[in-house]
């Protein structure tokens, strides 16, 4: 392995969202920063590829910090990154940029609906955005995603009669599904595709942890599969999970269909986003064009913690079942055999694990029992929380 994965990176008093807040005071819980054991906000313990900060540190090393533009060179690591790794053809003229994947959602849901207007999520899903809609004035419309075994599958019935709402005007399609790892199959999409072309829904792919994708499983772009979903679709795509790029706030927003995209790009002038600052725009560059050994590297890793979880929790706590993981480095498991109640699970989290997770319920109702786990971190850190949690639970 060309990369060590393995190191731990103190990260503590770097103004880390992650490791510098403190868990659990709306539960009368305070702990000092460092007792409990973070993974639970979405961003990789690992260094960045060096590739990346080099090309950093060049831009640095300039000097001089004035108002940037997007060279076609980064249009052009954008285009081809989706062209090599999806097989998905992308135009320049359909890019836009915004500084995050909440900024666009917030954006989709301003420039598609009306207030009163209802939205299409499928929960338990990426919480974010249950704000976005309901700050924005619009309503949540929930296409409940089904257990089936160790994973889940979509209601295409209640799909279809959400999107025959007449009040639906947008559909958020997290593809790879966060929390519940689902990577969804072509057939899958195309049918939601299908579905909401008929009835005149746009849809939002949050396409953010494509790239991070479990081997014998395969991500397929929703504006990829045909005309009726490329031209009902607009795309967020971004570095920010694959290279834990988060902090640099570059998204990639893809919208093939003119009006669509005039539509989003007149919110995001009203909202004064012109453009991407200097370091988010080298970053991304730099990673899509010489950050690919990197990301397979951490991507190999990343399955064998998975892999490491699946079997400790079968031989230390197997009251408590990790969800097939088919993308994204954030494992979904159950605990409803060892804890009912969500507020005490939560609680015993806390103080008895002493490890901060991202809590089933905050997914929607859907979620209470479950708790979501970061994978992304060397393996003594996932070892040393598993442990901690064994203990509070066996």
């Amino acid at each position: 392995m060309a990369y060590n994965f393995d190191e731990v990176i103190d990260r503590r008093n770097t103004n880390s969202s992650k490791w510098d807040t403190l868990p659990g005071p709306e539960i009368g819980v305070n702990y000092p920063v460092g007792e409990v054991l973070p993974l639970w906000v979405a961003d990789m313990d690992f260094r960045a590829a060096p590739e990346i900060t080099e090309a950093l540190t060049e831009k640095l090393k300039l000097g001089i910090f004035g108002y940037p533009i997007v060279p076609q060179s980064c249009f052009d690591a954008i285009v081809e990154w989706e062209e090599k790794r999806h097989g998905w053809h992308i135009e320049k003229e359909w890019i836009l940029f915004a500084p995050g994947a909440v900024t666009t959602a917030h954006m989709a849901v301003q420039a598609y609906c009306q207030p009163g207007d209802r939205v299409i999520v499928q929960r338990p899903v990426y919480y974010p955005f249950f704000r976005t809609i309901l700050n924005n004035g619009a309503q949540i419309a929930n296409n409940p995603l089904k257990i089936a075994g160790d994973s889940y599958e979509i209601d295409f019935d209640d799909l279809e009669r959400q999107a025959a709402d007449p009040r639906a005007t947008l559909f958020i399609l997290c593809s790879p599904h966060n929390p519940v790892g689902r990577v969804w199959r072509r057939d899958e999409l195309q049918k939601m595709g299908e579905i909401c072309a008929a009835h005149g829904v746009p849809v939002l792919a949050d396409e953010l942890h494509c790239d991070i994708v479990m081997p014998g499983h395969r991500h397929t772009p929703f504006a990829g599969i045909g005309a009726p979903c490329r031209e009902n679709s607009i795309t967020a795509i971004a570095p920010s999970k694959t290279f834990n790029l988060a902090g640099l706030q570059a998204t990639v927003v893809v919208i093939p269909n003119r009006s669509l995209r005039q539509r989003f790009e007149n919110i995001l002038t009203q909202n004064s986003i012109t453009r991407l600052n200097m370091f988010a725009i080298t970053a991304t560059e730099a990673a899509y064009r010489h950050g690919g050994k990197w990301f397979d590297e951490a991507l190999k890793y990343i399955h064998g913690n998975y892999e490491f979880l699946v079997r400790y929790l079968k031989e230390n706590l197997p009251q408590v079942k990790p969800f097939r993981l088919e993308g994204t480095y954030l494992a979904w498991m159950d605990f409803r055999a060892v804890e009912t109640d969500p507020d005490r699970l939560q609680k015993r989290m806390l103080t008895e694990a002493r490890v901060w997770l991202d809590e089933g319920k905050i997914f929607g109702p859907e979620g209470n029992g479950f708790e979501r786990i970061v994978i992304a971190c060397p393996r003594s850190i996932l070892k040393e929380a598993l442990d901690r949690i064994a203990g509070a639970f066996r």
